[in-house]
C-alpha cells in the first residue's frame, strides 16, 4: 500500500487534486448512468445508446491529437480549470432541460456532442497536469493513481444512480443537477493548489509539427508502437459494455437497475486493477498483456452471465483486467517518452481509447440488435484476446532470452518464474 500511494504521500497538491477529481467524477458517472437509462427508456434500442457513445467520443477522435499539442504549449492547470467549468455548464443545461420537461433524444444527442468537444480539450490538459504534481520518478505512480481515481469513481456513481432511480424512484433531473454541482470540487482544488511546488515540464514553442513529431516518436520506438497498436484494437472492441449492459439488464437480467449495479461491480475491479498497477515501480509489457488477457476472458464470462447475480461476480474481474490494461498502457507510454512530449502522447493514447468508441460503440449496438445481446460483448472479448495474444507473440520475438513458458508463468503469477531482465523491475 505504501508503494501504491507514494505519489500522494506528503504531497498536498496531489492530495487536493485527486480528492477533487474523485468527487467530480462520481457526479459524472451519476450522469452517465442516468443518461443511458433515459435513452433506453426513450428508444429501447442498443443502437441508440451506441450513437450516444459515438457522439460523446467522436470529438476525441478528430480533436484529441491537436488538443494534446495545445496542452503542451499552454498552462495545463489554467486550461483544465476552463474546461472543467465548461463541463459544469453542460451538466447544468441538461438538468435545466429535464426540470422544464424539454429533455428529448435530440437535445440529449446535441448536448452529448458538446460534452465530447469539451472533453477532448480537457483530457490531455488534465491528465498532463497530473505529471506536474510529482517528480519524474513518481510519474508512473501518479498516472496510475489518476486512472484509479477515474475508475474508482465508477464504484459510487453508478451505485448512487441505481439506488436513487431504482430504489428511491428519484427523477433523473436531480441526478443531472448533482453532477453539475460536483464540478465545484475539482475546480476549487485546482484553484487552491500551490503553483510553486509543481514540477512543470518545458513548454513547446509555437510552430513546427508537434503532433507529427509525437506520432513519429511512437512509430520509431518498437515498444511504444506495439503497445499503441494493441491498445487501439482492444479499446475499439473490448470496452463497449456501456452500450450492451443497459439492454442486457432489461432483456436478460429482468431489471434496468442491474445496469448500475453491474457497472459498480465492474468499477470495484477497475479500482483494484489501477491500484495494483500504481504499486509497481516500473510497469512492463508483460503486466499489460496479463491484464489484457484477464479482460478478454472475463468479458466472455460477463457476456453469457444468465442472471444479474452471476454478472455481479464476473464484472469485477473484467474491471480488474480492463483498468490494469489501461493504466499499464498509460504508464508505459509516460515512462518511455520525453517530458516535453507527454501531453501529446497522452492525447494520442486518449484518441486511441476514447476516440475508438465512435467506431466500436455503433458496431456493438448493431451486433446486439441483430445477432444477440450476448455477442455484443462476446465479439469484443474475442478480438481483445487475439490482439493481446499477438502482443505476447511480439514480445517473445523481441526478447529471445525469455521462453514462451517463462512469459506464460509470469502472466499467471507463478512464483517459479525466471527473474526478469535487469532492465525490468519486478
Amino acid at each position: 500500500m505504501s508503494s501504491t500511494f507514494r505519489a500522494v504521500r506528503g504531497n498536498r497538491n496531489a492530495q487536493m487534486f485527486f480528492g477533487g477529481l474523485l468527487v467530480s467524477n462520481i457526479g459524472t458517472w451519476v450522469q452517465f448512468t442516468a443518461i443511458a437509462i433515459v435513452v433506453d427508456r426513450l428508444t429501447g434500442k442498443a443502437t441508440a445508446i451506441g450513437i450516444l457513445t459515438a457522439l460523446q467520443f467522436a470529438p476525441m477522435l478528430f480533436l484529441g491529437a491537436w488538443a494534446g499539442a495545445v496542452s503542451d504549449r499552454l498552462d495545463r492547470r489554467r486550461m483544465a480549470m476552463i474546461t472543467q467549468s465548461a463541463l459544469a455548464l453542460q451538466a447544468a443545461t441538461i438538468a435545466l432541460l429535464d426540470f422544464t420537461g424539454h429533455l428529448n433524444i435530440g437535445a440529449i444527442y446535441a448536448l452529448t456532442l458538446v460534452l465530447g468537444i469539451v472533453s477532448a480539450l480537457d483530457n490531455p490538459a488534465r491528465r498532463g497536469f497530473v505529471t506536474e504534481l510529482v517528480p519524474d520518478h513518481q510519474v508512473a505512480s501518479a498516472v496510475s493513481l489518476n486512472t484509479a481515481v477515474m475508475t474508482g469513481s465508477r464504484i459510487f456513481g453508478p451505485a448512487v444512480a441505481a439506488l436513487l432511480i431504482g430504489q428511491a424512484g428519484v427523477d433523473t433531473k436531480w441526478l443531472f443537477l448533482v453532477n453539475a454541482l460536483s464540478f465545484s470540487a475539482i475546480i476549487s482544488s485546482l484553484a487552491a493548489l500551490d503553483p510553486s511546488t509543481l514540477h512543470r515540464t518545458p513548454r513547446v514553442a509555437k510552430g513546427g509539427t508537434p503532433v507529427r513529431d509525437a506520432w513519429r516518436f511512437i512509430r520509431r520506438t518498437p515498444l511504444m508502437w506495439a503497445t499503441f497498436v494493441v491498445f487501439t484494437i482492444v479499446a475499439t472492441f473490448g470496452f463497449n459494455y456501456n452500450v450492451a449492459l443497459p439492454r442486457m439488464a432489461n432483456e436478460i437480467w429482468g431489471n434496468e437497475a442491474w445496469y448500475g449495479w453491474v457497472l459498480t461491480a465492474n468499477s470495484v475491479g477497475s479500482l483494484l486493477g489501477s491500484l495494483a498497477t500504481a504499486s509497481r515501480e516500473r510497469v512492463t509489457i508483460r503486466w499489460m498483456a496479463g491484464m489484457g488477457m484477464l479482460l478478454g476472458v472475463a468479458g466472455l464470462g460477463l457476456a453469457w452471465s444468465p442472471t444479474g447475480v452471476v454478472a455481479l461476480f464476473v464484472a469485477p474481474l473484467m474491471g480488474l483486467g480492463g483498468a490494469g490494461f489501461v493504466a499499464a498502457t498509460n504508464a508505459i507510454t509516460q515512462q518511455e517518452c520525453p517530458p516535453e512530449m507527454r501531453g501529446r502522447i497522452l492525447a494520442l493514447t486518449a484518441v486511441a481509447f476514447l476516440g475508438s468508441f465512435p467506431i466500436g460503440a455503433p458496431i456493438t449496438g448493431i451486433v446486439g440488435d441483430t445477432i444477440g445481446l450476448e455477442w455484443s460483448l462476446g465479439y469484443g472479448a474475442v478480438i481483445s484476446l487475439l490482439a493481446v495474444g499477438g502482443l505476447i507473440w511480439w514480445a517473445l520475438g523481441r526478447r529471445p532470452e525469455e521462453t514462451r513458458f517463462e512469459v506464460l508463468r509470469t502472466l499467471l503469477g507463478s512464483p517459479t518464474a525466471v527473474a526478469p531482465s535487469p532492465s525490468e523491475h519486478p
